[in-house]
Order: structure tokens, then sequence, then C-alpha cells
């Protein structure tokens, strides 16, 4: 089991080597209201940087520019020890509609307006944030590949997007010589294993690095929440308060309150932070390689570190596991029958590869 940061582990089917957490910097920067200041900041960086992690996400968009600018001050004197991640998609000006979306204009302009802001002459990944349901995926990869080539970025992932469309996209950059995907973020905790179904299958068959964002459940794992917070208009609430973007999800709700508080039984039991509990469990699939860490404070930061030093038996993880298990749906349901088995095996008992 890794115990550290520089314990560090291949990212998909790259040879890239980042860290078991990564620093994600959504929170550096109070342009949204709700973020951890520079001096703060600064600190969880440095803190990150000297415990030997290397893997850190930001965005284009992140509290208005803030969290890059801020990275760029944070890095000038250690760029080559990172791995530097950010994403295009966003829309950054209102009212202008090619300021958003996936299409080759955007990705070029963000990609250059990331560069100004970080103050770096390469993205070592760039992420796609989010599908747009209107470019094309030749587009896309074609784009991204030219990126690549030009040296302005060196790999390419992608986030928020359809399995299927993911795995059209894999497979036209690898059938065009083009480059591959190789990383994957997506929303993964105990309140939201959806993901189970078709995305981390999918992520591991093509060669993607699985990163969670949002490994706490947007704090509601970490016990910050009790049913006085329940309301009907949870999710309709889309302020930009923290507990109204958790309110939007759509997860602040029973269900995930009965999750949190077996997460706190058992984070008693183990003499652990509920948040290190959390993260230690994202860690325990075998697609995921780096569960992306979102700290406000020094303090916060200390404590996620922990997680790397989880260990649960096997009674607890059936806890967890029960807690937060999903019915299983079409196709597993029709084709995991003993009925459906014993046609499609012919009675014989066959070793499969998942």
């Amino acid at each position: 089991m890794m115990r550290s940061l520089d314990h560090y582990r291949l990212l998909g089917r790259s040879g890239l080597r980042v860290s078991p957490l990564s620093l994600g910097t959504m929170t550096f920067g109070k342009d949204w209201g709700w973020g951890a200041d520079a001096t703060e900041a600064r600190r969880i960086f440095d803190l990150y940087i000297d415990r030997g992690g290397n893997f850190v996400d930001t965005s284009v968009n992140y509290t208005d520019g803030a969290s890059e600018r801020l990275l760029g001050e944070f890095m000038r004197d250690r760029r080559d020890r990172l791995v530097l991640a950010t994403k295009f998609t966003m829309a950054r000006e209102p009212g202008n509609p090619n300021s958003g979306g996936n299409h080759r204009l955007n990705l070029l302009r963000s990609v250059e307006q990331s560069l100004r802001q970080l103050g770096t002459d390469r993205i070592d990944l760039l992420y796609l944030h989010a599908w747009d349901f209107t470019t094309q995926p030749e587009e896309v990869m074609r784009a991204l590949d030219d990126l690549v080539r030009a040296g302005k970025i060196v790999y390419a992932g992608i986030c928020n997007t359809p399995a299927w469309r993911i795995a059209q996209m894999q497979t036209l950059a690898d059938l065009r010589g083009w480059s591959p995907l190789i990383a994957l973020q997506v929303e993964y905790s105990l309140v939201e294993r959806t993901v189970e179904y078709e995305l981390l299958p999918m992520a591991q068959a093509l060669g993607l690095g699985v990163l969670p964002w949002s490994p706490l459940g947007g704090g509601i794992l970490t016990g910050k929440y009790s049913r006085s917070d329940l309301s009907d208009e949870n999710e309709a609430n889309v302020s930009r308060t923290r507990k109204g973007v958790i309110a939007s999800t759509g997860h602040l709700n029973e269900r995930s309150l009965q999750i949190a508080e077996v997460v706190g039984t058992v984070a008693k039991e183990l003499n652990a932070s509920r948040s290190q509990v959390a993260l230690a469990w994202t860690l325990l699939n075998p697609a995921v390689v780096s569960p992306i860490m979102g700290a406000r404070t020094l303090a916060q930061a200390q404590d996620n570190f922990g997680a790397l030093d989880i260990s649960f038996d096997a009674e607890q993880l059936d806890r967890l596991d029960q807690a937060s298990m999903l019915p299983p749906i079409f196709p597993e349901r029709f084709i995991g029958r003993p009925m459906a088995q014993q046609l499609i095996r012919g009675g014989a008992n066959v070793q499969g590869r998942g």
C-alpha cells in the first residue's frame, strides 16, 4: 500500500508518473466568494510539493482565472517538478458563443489563455472539461493532436463525458495515429457511484487513468451537513455558495446523510477523519490513479494526506459498500441472472476477464 505522495503511479496508458493524490486548485482564489486567499493557497501548494506531490489540477476558468495565475506564481522556480493539468470548454466571455465549447477555435484560444495565466510554455495534461453535444469527435481529437505535435500540450484527457463517446474518441485516435486520451476525470465517491456502471470499466479497458473529483461528496461525507440542511429546493439552488453548489448536485439528501453516518462510524474505529476514510475508499478501485483533493485551508490539506495511511478490514469495507451500493442496470441486470449465465456459458465454469 502507498504511504506517501512520492509513491508515484503511472497515469493511464502513458509512462507519466503522478502522485496518488492530486492537488485540486478550484479553491485557489476568493473570486467566487469561498476559496483560499493567496497566502493560504501558497501554504497549501508548498506543503503538497514539500511532501513529494507532483500532480496539480486547475482549469482556465477556475475562480475566473485566479487559480491559474496563482499557480503560475507558486510554481515559477519548480515548474519541471510538476505535472500540470488544466482544462478547456467552459465559456469565459458572456455573450460570446464561441468562448465556450469543444470546437477548435475555443480550444486554441483557451490554451493560449491558460499558457499566459500560468506563465508556462506547455500544459502537461489538457482535459476537455465537459462534452458540449455539438462538436464532432474528429474535430476535437485532431485539434488535440495538433497541439501535442506543436508542443503546447503533452498529453490529453477528458472529463464529464458519456462512456460511449469517450470510447468512440479513443478508438478514432488509435485508428488515425493521433494522441490518445490518457486520463478521465469523473465525479466519484461513496455518494456518487453511478460511474461504476460504464465509465470506470471503459477507462480500464481503454487505458485512461481515473481521477475522481469531489471524492468527499462535496463535503457531505465529512459530516459537514445534517438533516437540517435538507430542503425540497436543494436541486433548484444554483447559488455560488459552497452549500448552494452542493445542493444543486442533488446529493444533499437523506440517503447521502445515511452513507455519511457509516463513514463517521468507520472513521471513529480507525481513529481517522471522515475525509481520510472517504478519500481512501476511492483509491481502492483499480481504475483510480489519483483522487483530486481540494482544500481551502492548510489543516484540511494536512488531514487529506492521511488518507494514504488508511487500511480497511473486510467488515468495514462491506459496511461502506452496503450503505452506498447501487442496483444493477441493464444489461448487467439481465446478463447477471443465473439462467442467462447458464445459457451464455453452456453450463461450463468459464473464468472471465470482466
